[in-house]
């Protein structure tokens, strides 16, 4: 199968994301030809283990809309406005709102309120019992990533590096950081971590900031990349992945930049390595799996961050991050197929051609084993991994 440019512009693929500049424009221009989907001997298989329509999903807008796993109930919305409450078991609707905003986020929450951010700059609290809209603040321009709260505070990033800090009972503001941007940058932005005193934020210029949670002022700053190169698109260094806590520490990684391990107190460096992805990794029987921005999986050992393997089949299709379930990777492409790997050596596995609008939200791993996903064109589903028979 070769895939035309007509096809690559149609699913957002432009050399490894959109790329957008400060004043909002795009570089509609392609790089590399994606592998074809390979063709493989499954072993193993994704079921169904219940499926539902969620709107129109990105509704052809280039979105990220992660639905938010809160144990036995999942929260999803689409671009056009629709949200859901849902059993994670059985696929239940508990609730559905139709709200007359267009959303730009997934759904952020704490134990009392869901968070979404609007097309037209707004972040919205709605309730978790019914989607009822409690508050609703202005922000000053489009935010793509989750808004995040630890109960008292939701934090939201925008797409030109400022962070601003809301009350989470009455949504009036409590602080704002206005971050650094270059000119060119890519149309996505790392989700924010909000502890109880410390919010860590990731910019497009590299750096990773910790923020005081009480006033907003800066505690430590990490450089992830640094800027080289000629051109504005060699000198790229965006996180755009959202930093995983492991203990007292935080592992980050950043396009042509590095994949490190940072003390979360202090900032100071633990270890690095050089690395580009536009996801954050997976860690799973001691081992980092990373989607490097040209498609490879390679898996690391996390002891001495020592090669284990490469995956490279999937070469340029653009994947998420790969998530680990049990003995297995899975990771979607622009598009829309699943792919099933093993952690042992890489090798692929099975198959799901699930979205033809493409995947762009990473699978979720339920309480239960089963992994949630959510396509570009709205189908969300609830699939576990069985052996072929």
């Amino acid at each position: 199968m070769r895939v035309t440019r007509n096809r690559l512009l149609k699913h957002g693929l432009m050399s490894l994301a959109v790329l957008v500049g400060a004043a909002g424009c795009s570089t509609p221009d392609t790089f590399e030809q994606p592998r074809p989907v390979p063709d493989i001997e499954a072993t193993v298989e994704l079921d169904s283990v219940w499926s539902m329509s969620v709107g129109d999903g990105h509704d052809g807008d280039y979105l990220y809309l992660t639905p938010l796993n809160a144990g036995d109930i999942l929260y999803a919305a689409s671009a056009d406005g629709t949200v859901y409450a849902v059993e994670a078991e059985q696929g239940k609707v508990v609730w559905k709102k139709t709200l007359d905003d267009r959303i730009f986020s997934g759904v952020g929450g704490d134990g009392e309120q869901l968070y979404l951010t609007t097309r037209e700059a707004d972040l919205l609290a709605l309730s978790r019992e019914d989607g009822s809209e409690l508050w609703r603040a202005e922000l000053p321009t489009e935010v793509l990533s989750i808004p995040q709260s630890n109960g008292r505070l939701v934090v939201a990033q925008t797409t030109d590096g400022r962070v601003l800090a809301f009350d989470a009972e009455s949504g009036a503001q409590r602080w704002q950081y206005d971050g650094v941007v270059p000119v060119l940058s890519m149309r996505a932005a790392a989700t924010p971590l909000v502890g109880a005193d410390v919010v860590i934020s990731s910019f497009s210029n590299g750096k990773l900031i910790a923020l005081s949670a009480e006033n907003g002022q800066p505690l430590w700053q990490y450089a992830v990349g640094e800027p080289q190169g000629r051109t504005e698109l060699e000198r790229l260094v965006d996180i755009t992945g959202q930093p995983l806590v492991i203990d007292t520490a935080i592992m980050v990684v950043g396009y042509q930049g590095k994949l490190a391990l940072v003390d979360v107190r202090t900032g100071q460096e633990i270890w690095s390595k050089k690395a580009s992805s536009l996801y954050s990794p997976s860690i799973g029987g001691g081992n980092i799996y990373l989607a490097e921005a040209n498609g490879d999986v390679v898996a690391l050992r996390g002891s001495d961050r020592r090669e284990l393997w490469t995956q490279e089949r999937l070469a340029w299709r653009q994947l998420t991050r790969p998530i680990v379930s049990d003995d297995y990777l899975v990771a979607g492409d622009y598009e829309g197929y699943l792919h099933v790997l093993s952690r042992e050596d890489g090798s692929l596995l099975g198959q799901l051609d699930f979205d033809d609008d493409g995947i762009r939200v990473p699978a979720q791993r339920l309480e239960n084993g089963n992994l949630l996903i959510y396509g570009n064109g709205g189908r969300m589903s609830v699939l576990q991994i069985q052996p072929v028979e």
